[in-house]
């Protein structure tokens, strides 16, 4: 139950421990950071084939391949790396590390503190600037000067802008897909309504749980609420309508059941506070002079895409983007809402390869 913890199997993870201390852009400390990580295909001798895949919120390192021991599920973005893929393993190294903050095998909540204890609410907050430091100091392990594409989307989309932001040189290109370059209020108030039920479960206790009674109910209230904006409202209606099953329930509240119950399985509800937390805090513009500013700065080929259906992360916002940055806005037709971004993978991929097609 719950995310990842030292002792579970490793799968295809490796670990990187980063010597501290690790100091947060909003205070606390880390006495040392653990990066969990998977690679795929062979990196050139000066690393400069490298490509950083950048993971959503409950998504994790393991890109792509088949759940078995240590992963609970498949990849979330099968078929986008591989031989002959878009992000071809025979021409790219490609890396996909969990987040700081995360839950599958990088420091976290769920992590082991100085007392041996879990860190739990006694984590220090994060921003997305925090994990891109995390990130690049993976990077200088890894050899890798300069990455030949960052790759994001949705909340990996904040990382993969500013990796391009804060560390221009060291991005050659940019696919920025289904995100913002700040939080909305919409993003924020739907966040904090999720955060309001995991901390109203009597479980939570202040965030001092045990892993063997997590606040399961309190998480799972919170990943409805946030599954129902990752889907359009015409894909709910075409796929379930007011359908009642045998069992009394509505169709859709079964579906919405059903997800609430996996991510329950292999998810931290510390994580998912602190997680969204750093997304609620996004904005690249800030120090930056604004956002116009802050993307001023990026010197990457950039390809900017959307969904057309997504109402989380509504076109308008990537257009601010891509006119910023004075590339055109790429938009991806879905009837999937904002999880089109990881369903449509051919429509994905055929972007993808054209960023990277010399």
């Amino acid at each position: 139950m719950g995310g990842w913890v030292e002792g579970d199997p490793a799968g295809n993870r490796r670990f990187l421990d980063l010597p501290g201390p690790f100091r947060p852009e909003r205070g606390g400390v880390l006495p040392g950071v653990r990066v969990a990580y998977e690679t795929w295909g062979t990196p050139d001798e000066d690393g400069g084939n490298a490509v950083l895949v950048e993971h959503a919120l409950t998504g994790d390192s393991h890109v792509v391949g088949p759940p078995g021991p240590g992963h609970a599920t498949g990849g979330w973005w099968d078929g986008l790396i591989g031989p002959g893929r878009a992000l071809d393993t025979d021409r790219f190294f490609v890396v996909c590390a969990n987040v700081l903050g995360g839950c599958q095998g990088t420091t976290g909540p769920s992590s082991r503190a100085p007392d041996d204890g879990p860190w739990g609410a006694r984590f220090p907050e994060v921003t997305v600037g925090d994990q891109v430091r995390v990130e690049a100091a993976l990077a200088d392990a890894l050899g890798i000067g300069r990455w030949a594409c960052v790759v994001g989307g949705s909340m990996g989309g904040m990382r993969a802008l500013e990796w391009a932001v804060a560390m221009p040189d060291r991005v050659a290109s940019l696919f920025f897909l289904a995100s913002g370059a700040v939080a909305t209020a919409d993003q924020i108030g739907t966040q904090t309504t999720q955060q309001a039920a995991i901390r109203a479960d009597p479980r939570w206790a202040g965030g001092g749980y045990p892993r063997t009674d997590p606040p399961v109910d309190g998480l799972g209230i919170a990943r409805r609420i946030a599954h129902l904006t990752y889907r359009s409202a015409y894909e709910l209606g075409e796929r379930f309508g007011s359908e009642v099953q045998d069992d009394g329930r509505f169709a859709v509240a079964s579906y919405l059941d059903h997800h609430a119950d996996k991510l329950a399985r292999r998810f931290d509800a510390g994580s998912y506070v602190l997680l969204t937390e750093t997304m609620n805090s996004w904005d690249v513009g800030r120090g930056r002079g604004g956002v116009a500013a802050a993307l001023s700065r990026v010197t990457a080929r950039a390809l900017v895409a959307g969904v057309d259906s997504d109402r989380l992360y509504p076109l308008e916002l990537q257009q601010q983007v891509a006119d910023a940055l004075g590339v055109p806005l790429q938009v991806i037709a879905s009837p999937y809402g904002h999880d089109g971004f990881l369903i449509e993978v051919d429509a994905v991929g055929a972007l993808l390869h054209g960023l990277l097609t010399p």
